[in-house]
């Protein structure tokens, strides 16, 4: 059920963003005076699943669901098919998209991008409008944060308060995570207990390589929030049900007699034990009680924890609906600079093993349907999708800008051969590239790193 879920969700999303994408050319090429040969939601190579033609145009449903397309008539595209080849060949006519002002062909080429812009904007602020936004601020983690082991070798210690970071005060863990990895933040200013029992500030100096290091080592977070382990539930099927000993609001105090009165700690020292049996102590009702557990084979024994929502104040803020429309711009605005900066991760080895594919993005939707996280994930991917469009590569948006800029500048067009073998090495490329994403997810997938 869950991959259908999955699937149903990464399907939905990508219709959503590339309809709208193709609707961001086809509108101003309609409004120019362009005929439109096609608009088709994924490929229809090598049939169509459903087409009909209106006007001059066929409109239908592909077979590949990898994108989508406009076909305009004059121009030298991705589809490279003979009728169009054959219509290059003759003197344009005023209908097409070779025969429009320069100006002109870049609204229509630009259309889909921005289009992704704006559509990621309005779904950000249509979820801060009907959600609003509610998160944890770094400032109220009473008992500090949980550093992954990557953070630790770097100087960090459980219990450790971020105050800031290249003295950016940051509003929660994960824009710490970003300006560590995105933003390249090398000093970082944390409180944690002296010697003396006191607070004191320290600052941490990142090694010059820690970007390449978190992608290297894979970290999904850098910092978790630390929180007491008082048992919320037990969990059916579990080892922890069998022994019938556990009890909702015991305290977790040890494991095998090492400290783990914190639930990170307890994770830790649990999940290199797997079927293997340990020893858990508690606290109950003021007593010390020990009870034998197996761990089983994903390295978990079924105890629940009671939420972050139970020890820490959550910030909540709701807009009406005017108000919401800056909101969504600004946050979309800081996701989509956030976009544009994680590009440069891409030059290393360890960036490139980072790019997911479809069975990624499927993932990052999560395995419940939960409309919130549904519209803020597909808002995050039309922003991905606008800023790998304008990518200066033939066969995308930027590639065909690239060349209507030249021809600007040169006040000729480029060679209709140079397009056509341009549009064609794009083509090899980007298929390449697809191919080698969804083969790396797949292989993760197999291999449970996924």
């Amino acid at each position: 059920m869950e991959t259908l879920i999955y699937a149903g969700q990464l399907i939905v999303g990508l219709s959503i963003l590339v309809a709208l994408h193709e609707f961001g050319h086809f509108l101003p090429a309609k409004l120019f005076g362009m005929r439109v040969d096609k608009f088709f939601l994924f490929f229809d190579a090598p049939y169509a699943l459903v087409k009909k033609k209106i006007g001059q145009t066929v409109y239908g449903i592909g077979c590949l669901p990898f994108g989508g397309y406009v076909k305009i008539a004059g121009m030298v595209d991705e589809s490279l098919d003979a009728e169009q080849k054959e219509r290059m060949q003759r003197p344009p006519e005023p209908w097409e998209f070779r025969a429009k002002p320069v100006w002109q062909r870049l609204i229509v080429m630009v259309g889909g991008v921005t289009v992704n812009v704006l559509l990621a904007f309005a779904i950000y602020a249509m979820v801060m409008f009907t959600w609003g936004r509610e998160y944890l601020p770094v400032k109220n983690l009473t008992y500090g944060v949980a550093p992954s082991a990557l953070m630790k070798s770097e100087g960090f210690q459980d219990g450790d308060k971020i105050l800031d970071l290249d003295g950016k005060e940051p509003q929660t863990l994960g824009d710490a995570s970003l300006a560590i990895l995105i933003d390249g933040a090398k000093h970082v200013t944390v409180e944690r207990e002296g010697p003396d029992g006191k607070p004191e500030k320290k600052t941490i100096e990142l090694s010059a390589d820690i970007q390449e290091r978190i992608l290297e080592s894979n970290d999904k977070s850098l910092f978790s929030v630390r929180f007491p382990f008082y048992v919320d539930s037990v969990l059916p099927g579990h080892n922890a049900e069998g022994t019938g000993s556990f009890r909702k609001g015991d305290r977790i105090i040890a494991v095998n007699g090492r400290p783990a009165r914190y639930f990170q700690d307890f994770v830790e020292e649990v999940k290199d034990k797997k079927d293997r049996q340990v020893e858990v102590t508690l606290l109950r009702e003021g007593h010390q009680v020990r009870i034998p557990v197996k761990v089983d084979a994903d390295g978990i024994v079924g105890l629940m924890p009671k939420p972050p929502a139970d020890y820490f104040t959550f910030a909540k803020e709701e807009y009406g609906f005017f108000a919401s429309i800056p909101a969504g711009i600004s946050y979309g605005w800081q996701r989509l600079k956030d976009n544009v900066s994680s590009f440069k991760l891409l030059g290393s080895k360890a960036g490139m093993k980072q790019m997911g594919g479809l069975i990624a993005m499927s993932k990052a939707y999560g395995p419940q349907w939960v409309w919130q996280r549904f519209w803020e994930m597909t808002a995050f991917l039309s922003l991905a999708l606008a800023v790998l469009n304008i990518l200066p590569i033939p066969a995308l948006d930027g590639g065909h800008v690239m060349f209507l800029l030249y021809e600007a500048v040169a006040r000729k067009p480029a060679n209709p051969k140079v397009l056509e073998y341009a549009q064609l090495a794009g083509m090899v490329f980007l298929l390449t590239v697809i191919i080698a994403v969804n083969g790396h997810d797949l292989v993760k997938l197999i291999t449970g790193k996924l």
